[in-house]
């Protein structure tokens, strides 16, 4: 088996704030194949797009820093590399498509002015060839009239174009590793439908891995072929997508899935999880997960559990599936 494309090992992120230490990403570790999706799933807070920033070394300063781990993408240690060695990775190696495409899209700038940056730093085109190459690029996220669009400004787009174009600049290089955070969130069903086909499209065209950042199970059933399930800045359960969504391991895991709303089901009042999520600055020694847990027992408020392999590709973290020393 060829190796993974990017493989975390206990990746640690903490920010510095006047009121604590907050441990943002505490011991993360993964791998991701080529052109395999995973997905990282967890309520808002549980360190999924940190973990992410922290991949590309864009965790906001001074507060954050990374302490610890190993990021390696085809081998290389991403950790160990200079500011100057780690702008030849963003955009050529490793790519991000953010939630919201106004926030990665200049407003001032044409489409035009925006796509030819990164096609130009990456091939080295002119001219012609620069602006043939920008509207291919948006003809392949099905734009329609892309040399039209080269001389629109983003305010002049919809949603879903604005994130079509934050696509196509992802992909000017390829990339060997794309990551999706939470990129379909502003759009309509539909236009969030196509824009998921056109991500799996365009991942068998160019065989990238693509970590995929969502609060949305749906979209983790149908995109991804694994899932991490993070809470309080940890991977507390992660495995096949099949395997997680019928017999996951984890109270939290099964929590999010009991939460989902079934068409056709009566019921009286939605399923959610009680309690509010932990203060990151403020962690307990022992699980986090223990004071919203319907099945918390002593040994969860004493210690953390350690990472279990419950069978080959999935591990969890929870004394209910550790046998007792």
């Amino acid at each position: 088996m060829s190796p993974p494309v990017v493989e975390v090992r206990d990746l640690r992120t903490h920010l510095v704030t006047r009121w604590g230490t907050v441990k943002a990403v505490d011991g993360v570790s993964f791998a991701v194949d080529e052109a395999e999706t995973l997905g990282l799933v967890g309520e808002s807070g549980s360190g999924k797009s940190m973990t992410c920033l922290s991949l590309v070394r864009l965790v906001p300063r001074p507060a954050a820093r990374i302490l610890g781990g190993q990021v390696l993408l085809d081998g290389e240690d991403l950790l160990t590399k200079t500011e100057r060695e780690m702008q030849k990775v963003r955009g050529r190696r490793i790519a991000m498509i953010l939630q919201d495409p106004m926030s990665s899209l200049n407003p001032v700038f044409s489409i035009g002015m925006q796509m030819r940056e990164p096609v130009s730093a990456y091939h080295g085109l002119r001219g012609r060839a620069l602006a043939a190459r920008a509207a291919a690029l948006l003809a392949a996220v099905r734009i329609p009239a892309p040399a039209e669009r080269l001389r629109a400004f983003p305010h002049q787009l919809s949603g879903g174009m604005r994130q079509r174009v934050v696509g196509a600049m992802a992909i000017a290089a390829p990339p060997r590793l794309l990551i999706a955070d939470e990129p379909t969130t502003s759009l309509d069903l539909t236009i969030q439908a196509q824009y998921l086909a056109l991500l799996k499209e365009l991942q068998r065209q160019h065989r990238f891995a693509l970590i995929f950042v969502t609060h949305n199970l749906g979209i983790v059933a149908k995109m991804c072929d694994r899932v991490a399930v993070m809470y309080a800045g940890r991977i507390v359960e992660m495995g096949p997508v099949r395997r997680i969504f019928t017999r996951p391991t984890h109270p939290y895991s099964r929590a999010l899935l009991e939460s989902i709303p079934r068409l056709g089901a009566r019921v009286e009042r939605l399923i959610a999880i009680e309690g509010q999520p932990p203060d990151l600055a403020r962690l307990p020694g022992a699980c986090a997960f223990a004071p919203r847990c319907p099945h918390v027992m002593d040994r969860c408020r004493a210690e953390a559990p350690p990472e279990r392999t419950v069978e080959a590709g999935h591990v969890t973290r929870c004394w209910l599936e550790t046998p007792s020393s």
